[in-house]
Parts: structure tokens; C-alpha cells; sequence
């Protein structure tokens, strides 16, 4: 399979294909990514496939697949996406070109065992990423100088993105989509893959300490009242009556649900509500603060700068140009 849509405004995207590549990973780059007509906003991005180990590659799952073989796609990219990797050496070919391809400004990004890769190619040194839980160990001895945490879905390190097993790959994707196109793109996509545009938790929440219904269920009333009403005061003891617990025991629960204690899960809703309004509307920052419970607008720019990287003007106005 080659894909390639020509169009001079686009964002390229260069997909590495290889032999024993994770054929689940790379169709979920394609269709995530790929043109869907009038509901892909100008400049949405421009696929290739390439392979630097010939034009007919296998797949994980032993199906043929047929990709360009230029690497000038690779280095003209925007945006190179390296999915599931075979494990064992990476190919001087490959870690060469995904230096070259990086230093002339391309972001690179992994899933799951595609860290691996990036990892080789010394793209992680120094920073933060993940994979998948079963490797993180493995990543983290062969890269000593690489920051592993294995509980997180992704990591955006903004030139360098790491996401964790093939379905935290799609919550890493639509997050790029996000930080490309602003929420409203993606939450198209998210409906098309039909699948949550955000997802909250950590990787180790799926792992480590799998929810049991009961939990989830008695948290679905709490969670749902925080985000309809992201403005109000609440307190530990107030959010412990509603789920008929005491406060003890719902903080402990209701860290082992989401993975966050509940204020830093508030911050993080009341932040992603006002990223959406900061796009969607014209009302000021302080207006915003306001209506997302910040007591003091100062606040709010340090949660969101600490959140998102940025400033709200800054987001604000970035999205505005796109």
C-alpha cells in the first residue's frame, strides 16, 4: 500500500514502514491521518508511506504490504510517524535519516515499541518518553540517558512524541491533531473512529491495577456533575458525600480510577474546558477563568501554562491562524 495526496499547503506526513512492522499501529496512522474530504480543514496533512528495506515489506501479521521507497519523502516530511518496531538492532539506514530528517525541523513521533527507534537513533536522549509497559525496562537499560515513564499513554516533547501500546497511539494521535487543527478537528475524527477525543487515566491504571465495575460506576455520577458544573467549589468531603464514601476512602478510590488525585483531575477537566472555549469563543481570558472556577486569572495562567505549555493568549492565537 503507497499513499501519497498531493497538496501544496498540506502538513507531510511520512509513515516508516519496515519488515515486522505492527500492521494494527500503522492502518490506525493511515486512517486517523488520512484525507476525509470537506471535514479536513486546509493544511491537514499529506500521507506517504516509505520503507528504507524495499517496496514489499511483511507485516506482524505475515500480510504483504507495498510502500513507496524514496527517503527524500522521509526528509522533505513535517511530521514522521514510526509505529511498532520489530525489537532488536535499528538499521544504520534508519537512524541516520531519522537524524537528518530531525535536525532539518521534522517532529518525530512513536508508538509503542516505535520509542525503540527513536531511542537508536538518539532522538530521546535527555527527555521524557514511554512505551508499551511490557518494555519499558528493556527501553530503560538500553537507554539509560532516556527518562522512561512507563505509566503515562503519551508524552509530547514538542519536536518528539512517545505514546504507549497501539490504542494509546490513538490517544496520542488525536492529541497531535489537537495541538495541529484545535479540538473541534479532532473531536471529528474521535466520533469518525468513534472513540473518546481525550482520554483520562494513565497507562498504569490499565495495567497495574485494573478498575473493577463498581468503582467506575459509583464515580460516573461525581465526574459527570464535575463537568457540567466546572465553575463551583468543591471539597474532598462534599465529592465523598456525593459517592456515598468517606473522604478517605474516596481520594484513595478516585485516584485508583483516573490516576489523579481529584483536584489535579479538576485542573486538568477546567483546563481542557477552557482550551475548547479559548478556541470556540471570543470571551476574554479573565471572563474564561472565571467560568472555569479559577479564583484569580494569574491562577488559571499558571495551571495552564504548566498543563498545555503555553500561555492562553498564545494558544488562542495559534489556533486563530490555523
Amino acid at each position: 500500500m503507497s499513499l501519497s495526496l498531493v497538496r501544496d499547503d498540506a502538513h507531510r506526513v511520512a509513515v516508516l514502514a519496515y519488515e515486522k512492522l505492527c500492521l494494527f499501529e500503522f492502518a490506525t496512522v493511515l486512517d486517523l491521518l488520512r484525507d476525509r474530504g470537506s471535514q479536513s480543514p486546509p493544511g491537514w496533512y499529506q500521507l506517504s508511506t516509505v520503507s528504507l528495506e524495499g517496496a514489499f515489506i511483511s507485516s506482524d501479521c505475515q500480510v504483504p504490504v507495498q510502500v513507496a521507497t524514496d527517503p527524500e519523502l522521509l526528509l522533505a516530511a513535517d511530521t514522521i510517524v514510526v509505529p511498532g518496531w520489530r525489537m532488536g538492532p535499528v538499521p544504520d539506514s534508519i537512524r541516520c535519516l531519522l537524524q537528518q530528517a530531525h535536525r532539518q525541523g521534522a517532529r518525530v513521533v512513536s508508538i509503542c515499541t516505535g520509542a525503540f527507534v527513536l531511542a537508536a537513533a538518539g532522538l530521546l536522549e535527555g527527555r521524557r518518553a514511554t512505551t508499551h509497559w511490557k518494555y519499558a525496562g528493556e527501553l530503560s537499560a538500553l537507554h539509560p540517558d532516556v527518562s522512561i515513564d512507563p505509566s503515562v499513554l503519551y508524552i509530547d516533547e514538542g519536536d518528539v512524541l512517545t505514546s504507549a501500546g497501539a490504542s494509546a497511539g490513538i490517544d496520542m494521535l488525536l492529541h497531535m491533531i489537537r495541538k495541529d487543527f484545535g479540538s473541534a478537528v479532532s473531536n471529528v475524527v474521535a466520533r469518525m473512529m468513534v472513540t473518546p477525543p481525550h482520554r483520562e487515566g494513565r497507562q498504569a491504571q490499565l495495567v497495574e491495577a485494573p478498575v473493577p465495575p463498581q468503582p467506575r460506576n459509583l464515580f460516573a455520577n461525581v465526574i459527570e456533575h464535575l463537568r457540567r458544573h466546572p465553575g463551583e467549589e468543591h471539597s474532598i468531603e462534599s465529592l465523598a458525600q456525593m459517592a456515598a464514601m468517606s473522604p478517605r476512602t474516596f481520594f484513595r478510590r478516585f485516584r485508583a480510577v483516573t490516576g489523579h488525585t481529584p483536584h489535579d483531575w479538576m485542573m486538568m477537566e477546567r483546563t481542557r474546558l477552557a482550551k475548547t472555549m479559548l478556541e470556540e469563543t471570543d470571551l476574554s481570558v479573565a471572563t474564561i477563568a472565571e467560568t472555569m472556577g479559577f479564583n484569580a486569572v494569574d491562577t488559571f495562567r499558571h495551571h495552564f501554562r504548566r498543563l498545555v505549555g503555553t500561555t492562553p493568549s498564545r494558544f488562542r492565537s495559534t489556533r486563530t491562524r490555523l
